[in-house]
């Protein structure tokens, strides 16, 4: 076979992927919209609107007979959040909703993103008031209403739903700002706009090299919007037959605009200033005294026989440094050689899970439901939980997600950062303790029948001093969950130190699930359970090696740590570096769908959980 056949070949290969994916994205789109519903504007008792307040975007407004149709249907369907959606919202902007947000499933699921049309928002005068916002500002800005009801949705998290709702009346969308709707959403602006060009490109070369399955590929993304509106009830979209007719050079137009939008506004974010002279004047006396003096032996079985396992830079922010993991050759035990001292582990955690990146952690943390539940369902032949500690909590993700799996159990949260008060004020734990759980153990003994360690441990200094601290807080009997990355992936050995669960310069300690077998057992605890495909994270090995790779050849010069100046050239050359990039990322997600497959296929993975039971002496 010539390599013009070859490269035919493989076109239409892509080509039939892309109407097959076209086709699937059309169909969830009209599913997710037939789970719309539409406010019924017909005159009925409705109950009074004392206690509510309608929220809307400049320009947007709302008659009172859609004030009161929102009310009673927020009232008959149990909720204190309500996104009310124009019936006549543009085509393009009613699908991009769309893509992002399932109304039936977002409902149910405890940790979903809260996205909206960023148009009017009814809310509950309570929900406001828990969340601090019952005197805010008005919306200055669709965006604004973005944001806030991502933030409603984690203080209503079952209780924020969503609605056609034909009385609201809306400005024409400007195609010039979303860039900063995409901001507001918590998306990336310059990469989903890159994708959008590298799609429309692919479709012209599937059209010509393969023009069958191109065409037809072409000819779906093209009627796209009618497909999914026009037989639809409820949105009536003014510019649909338009929108429909010349939606690949509108596409083409938007993408570029956005790409030509600054990333931020030319005035820096109040604190911006401050926080790069901060971080200029820790880095002038180097990063060398963030070290201790290497150690010769090895933490877990004290054996002098070390490898090295690593090295890499800070991958993840880019902050300055270089990192090691050795391996010990005796029991396989990974760890950071030389390791952080507190003030390091300060430095390199500072702006991760909260400040500057804290959106960027939570959107990650909220996409797992499906773990989190996973997690708390191992413990279903063996225990009724009652008092469940979560070591590690961050921000309560997982007791958020849990609750549906255990509903009448008290959950509590531990963790070092400020998430974990945050998470008592939403709701998603009884209890928050700030600190480290070693030193707070005495205070909590044998309060919990239940402890969890998620990707936690790996974290600590000294991971015997924490399951010390596990024995000591768990009743007689009590249960004890660990979720780790697992050092033996083979996969880590393919990515080296692009294997996100390295995660440098945070993990300091990776052990193997029989080091840790034999660490529990020495502490009385019997293993109930060990798994390891069904651990195996999901989000992409392959994926995030190729995120990472991208942030090494073009680290952020906007970022207050960045060692090179920012200057216009740098912050092309890293757009130029993510827009080639995805195309990676699309052969990186087939890869990571065919591991997760193959992990859960030969219980492998790249993660493995334990639970134990503590003897009942």
């Amino acid at each position: 076979m010539t390599p013009a056949h070859r490269s035919g070949r493989r076109t239409r290969w892509v080509a039939a992927a892309a109407v097959t994916a076209l086709g699937a994205g059309t169909v969830r789109a009209r599913r997710r919209l037939a789970a719309l519903p539409v406010l019924d504007l017909a005159p009925h008792d409705s109950p009074p609107l004392l206690g509510w307040q309608l929220i809307t975007a400049p320009g947007v407004t709302a008659d009172e007979a859609t004030l009161r149709a929102a009310v009673a249907h927020a009232v008959r369907e149990g909720l204190q959040v309500l996104d009310l959606v124009p019936a006549q919202l543009d085509a393009e902007s009613t699908l991009g909703l769309l893509r992002l947000l399932d109304p039936a499933g977002h409902r149910t699921d405890r940790c979903a993103p809260g996205h909206g049309a960023g148009h009017a928002l009814l809310v509950a005068d309570a929900v406001l008031e828990r969340a601090g916002l019952d005197d805010a500002e008005p919306p200055r800005s669709a965006a604004d209403l973005f944001r806030l009801v991502r933030t409603l949705k984690e203080y209503a998290p079952e209780a924020t739903g969503w609605a056609l709702a034909p009385g609201v009346t809306a400005p024409p969308c400007d195609p010039g700002w979303r860039a900063e709707e995409l901001r507001a959403r918590g998306l990336p602006p310059g990469l989903l706009s890159a994708a959008q060009l590298a799609g429309l490109a692919l479709l012209v070369k599937c059209c010509v090299s393969a023009p069958r399955w191109g065409l037809a590929a072409a000819a779906l993304y093209w009627l796209q919007p009618a497909a999914v509106l026009a037989p639809a009830r409820g949105p009536r979209p003014a510019d649909l037959a338009r929108a429909t007719a010349l939606r690949p050079l509108r596409s083409l137009t938007t993408a570029l605009r956005t790409l030509r939008t600054p990333s931020a506004d030319p005035s820096e974010p109040a604190g911006t200033a401050a926080r790069r002279a901060a971080y200029l004047d820790e880095l002038v006396a180097g990063t060398e005294r963030f070290f201790e003096p290497r150690r010769t032996d090895c933490p877990w079985c004290a054996a002098p026989d070390l490898a090295v396992r690593v090295r890499m830079p800070d991958l993840l922010q880019g902050k300055p440094g270089r990192f090691t993991l050795e391996e010990c050759r005796r029991c396989g035990h990974v760890f950071q050689n030389p390791r952080l001292t507190p003030d390091g582990l300060d430095f390199y955690y500072r702006d991760f899970y909260e400040g500057l990146g804290g959106e960027g952690a939570a959107l990650v943390l909220g996409r797992m439901s499906g773990t989190y539940r996973d997690r708390a369902a191992l413990l279903r032949p063996f225990t009724t939980p009652r008092a469940w500690l979560d070591v590690g909590t961050a921000a309560g993700h997982f007791c958020n997600a849990a609750r549906t799996v255990w509903p009448d159990t008290r959950f509590d949260g531990l963790d070092m950062g400020e998430g974990v008060h945050e998470a008592a004020r939403r709701g998603w734990i009884t209890t928050g303790y700030q600190g480290q759980f070693p030193a707070l153990a005495d205070r909590l003994a044998g309060r919990y029948d239940t402890v969890s360690m998620h990707h936690y441990l790996e974290h600590t200094r000294d991971p015997f001093a924490e399951l010390d601290a596990a024995v000591k807080v768990l009743a007689p009997g009590g249960h004890l969950l660990i979720e780790l990355p697992d050092p033996e992936s083979r996969t880590g050995r393919l990515l080296g130190p692009y294997w996100l669960p390295w995660f440098q310069p945070q993990h300091q300690h990776l052990m193997p699930v029989g080091n840790l077998k034999q660490a529990l057992a020495a502490r009385g605890f019997t293993v109930l359970a060990e798994q390891h495909g069904a651990a195996h994270q999901g989000n992409g090995d392959f994926l995030a090696a190729v995120a990472l790779l991208a942030n090494r050849l073009a680290p952020d010069p906007r970022a207050p740590w960045a060692s090179v100046p920012d200057t216009p050239g740098r912050r092309a050359a890293r757009s130029a570096v993510q827009a080639m990039a995805v195309p990676c990322y699309a052969a990186a997600f087939a890869l990571d769908a065919l591991g997760t497959v193959a992990a859960r296929a030969t219980d492998g993975g790249n993660a493995y959980r334990l639970l134990a039971r503590k003897a009942l002496g």
